[in-house]
Parts: C-alpha cells; sequence; structure tokens
C-alpha cells in the first residue's frame, strides 16, 4: 500500500510540474509522459516545443539556454528547442539548445543531443549521431520478441507482480534479454 501511495505522489507531482513549465511557456502536445527528475529549462521554458506522444525517460535535461558566454560577453545564448511527434528520448539524455528533433525518433540513454536529428531515425551517443533507420530498429527488435521470452501486465508494478513473477521472470531471461506489455 505505502508503495502504490508512493508511485500515485510522484504521479501527481509530475503532473504538477508539467502544469507549472506549461504556464510559464512550455508548449506539449498530447499524450506527453515525462518520467521522473526530468530536467525542462525553468528560466526559458517558452523557447521549448514538445509534441505528441513525446516520452522523456528519467533524468532527461532539456535546456534552451547556455550561460558559458555569460561572463565572458555579458550575454546568454538562447537556442529554441522542438521535439517532433512519437519521440522517446532516453535516460539520462541532454538536449542543448538551438535542437530540433524530428518525429518517429529514438534518443538513446546518454546521448547529447548537440544537432538536429531528423525524423524517423535512432540517434545515440556524445554527441549524438543517427545510428539507423527507425522502420530498420524496429524490424530488428519485432524479430527479437519472437525467440525472446513476453511478460504480461501482472509482470508489472502496475500489474501487481509478485515475488515469484520476479523470479520467474529472471529465470525466463537467462539471455539477458525479455519484453513485458
Amino acid at each position: 500500500m505505502r508503495e502504490l501511495l508512493a508511485r500515485l505522489l510522484l504521479r501527481w507531482h509530475r503532473r504538477d510540474q508539467v502544469s507549472w513549465l506549461v504556464k510559464q511557456g512550455l508548449v506539449v502536445g498530447r499524450n506527453f509522459v515525462m518520467l521522473e527528475d526530468v530536467f525542462i529549462d525553468p528560466s526559458h521554458t517558452w523557447h521549448i516545443a514538445i509534441g505528441d506522444d513525446v516520452t522523456l525517460a528519467p533524468w532527461v535535461q532539456i535546456y534552451a539556454h547556455d550561460a558559458s558566454t555569460k561572463r565572458h560577453l555579458g550575454l546568454t545564448r538562447l537556442g529554441k528547442v522542438e521535439i517532433g511527434d512519437r519521440v522517446f528520448v532516453g535516460a539520462s539524455a541532454i538536449i542543448l539548445p538551438g535542437v530540433t528533433i524530428g518525429s518517429d525518433v529514438i534518443i538513446g540513454a546518454g546521448s547529447i543531443v548537440t544537432e538536429d536529428i531528423p525524423s524517423g531515425v535512432v540517434a545515440a551517443g556524445n554527441p549524438a549521431r543517427i545510428l539507423c533507420p527507425l522502420t530498420e530498429f524496429l524490424e530488428l527488435r519485432s524479430a527479437e520478441t519472437a525467440s525472446m521470452p513476453n511478460f504480461g501486465r501482472e509482470y508489472t508494478l502496475r500489474g501487481n507482480i509478485t515475488e515469484q513473477r520476479k523470479v520467474e521472470m529472471n529465470d525466463k531471461m537467462k539471455d539477458r534479454f525479455g519484453y513485458v506489455v
């Protein structure tokens, strides 16, 4: 019960945080998901636009300003950030000012996005570079699901996973990977 209450409070806090950022000028589309500890530049939210069906994984950072010039030039550099539709940004990725990310894009965990990323690709690294078309990545992962264990909702926290199922999952994932709903 305590775990469920903690999850509900965290979800409410994130919703409240997004509402505050939107009031400051952040533009977000439908079905926006922002997981824990995401940082969206609070001092320049009105320079950031996020499309529909976008997920920001934990610890993603989005900046619309670069203060590296402030001490020397007395000015802070600003850049609009635009994220298209159906984009997933992996954990701990950093998106820097002036970047546009197209639609149907996956940004790998830990990436630093310093330049525009076109639509329909998977990009990762420091700096982020295009790895492959999204269709190629999805075909590979789709084929992989046929040979790896697949788990239903009952194997998730929101499905109230049991200790026995946790052990079962790890036993079945002898090749290290599996898929869950």
